[in-house]
């Protein structure tokens, strides 16, 4: 991970300008990630570089859900998250949040949400991850494909493929058919948005969601479909830290994980993806 560190511009020294020594009595700082690829990839870009820093750093990787993750912060059994703003937020308020959504007032109302948890919305990242519905290019040419409305003439003899909690999620199926209507023959579980994309290609599944931030989205064999109904809120990475590691650890902590954030631009955000899921890197 240091190698794709350096490879993005990204290096902890050059963030802060010296490295930091901490005694090693105050916490450690448990940076969790969801379970997917990319999450786990951005919570070891955070914690590698906390790491080279000084800081006192431990990984729990691909922990769970957002189900899992987010009451483990609450409680205490992790510090650090890496999340995606709109999707934390309606988790959190269970208030539908608009694409149209300016991405700086969503983030101050997840502060809001996060602070009467004991929990730190640090600055949000240039980069965004968002639910992607997506076909193969076959299919949109072959059905005249362009938005996800257009699906809505034809989506009952469809199979939509996602991710096994789909179903209870108001930004996947449940939204779907609330803002577009959309029934599908029938929903298949995927393991992860790898076997998404191959089961598009040979064609198990006719539709599928995965992420805006995937490099397989760049090559030409899949397809996004424009969310033109606007279901998909601002989904900017943001580190979520309970307080009393800040409190610990102070200003120099706060300064350099935004430091961090700043560097992680969508064009980052889909190399680093493509490094750890195409080439296969550690």
């Amino acid at each position: 991970m240091a190698a794709l560190l350096a490879g993005l511009g990204c290096t902890a020294t050059g963030s802060t300008g010296e490295e930091a020594t901490f005694d090693r009595s105050r916490p450690v700082i448990r940076v969790a990630s969801f379970d997917f690829t990319e999450s786990q990839a951005v919570a070891e870009y955070y914690a590698t570089a906390l790491q080279e820093q000084g800081f006192n750093v431990s990984v729990i990787s691909g922990l769970g859900s957002r189900e899992i993750v987010e009451p483990a912060l609450e409680q205490g059994a992790i510090d650090f998250v890496p999340e995606y703003t709109g999707t934390a937020l309606r988790f959190l308020t269970g208030v539908q949040v608009s694409r149209a959504a300016d991405p700086a007032a969503v983030h101050e109302r997840l502060r809001t949400a996060f602070a009467a948890r004991g929990i730190a919305v640090l600055a949000a990242a240039p980069a965004q991850d968002q639910n992607a519905i997506v076909v193969s290019a076959a299919t949109a040419r072959e059905q005249g494909l362009r938005a996800v409305s257009d699906l809505v003439p034809i989506s009952g003899e469809l199979i939509f493929g996602g991710p096994p909690e789909c179903p209870q999620r108001p930004l996947c199926l449940l939204g779907l058919q609330a803002t577009y209507g959309l029934l599908f023959q029938s929903f298949l579980p995927m393991a992860n948005r790898s076997v998404t994309a191959e089961a598009l290609e040979s064609g198990e599944i006719d539709v599928g969601l995965m992420e805006s931030s995937d490099p397989r989205l760049t090559e030409g064999r899949l397809t996004t479909l424009a969310d033109d109904r606007g279901l998909q809120p601002p989904e900017n990475i943001v580190p979520v830290v309970r307080k009393e590691i800040i409190d610990a650890y102070g200003k120099q902590f706060v300064t350099l994980v935004d430091s961090l954030s700043a560097k992680l631009t969508d064009e980052r955000l889909i190399d680093l993806n493509r490094q750890t899921q195409a080439e296969e890197r550690d």
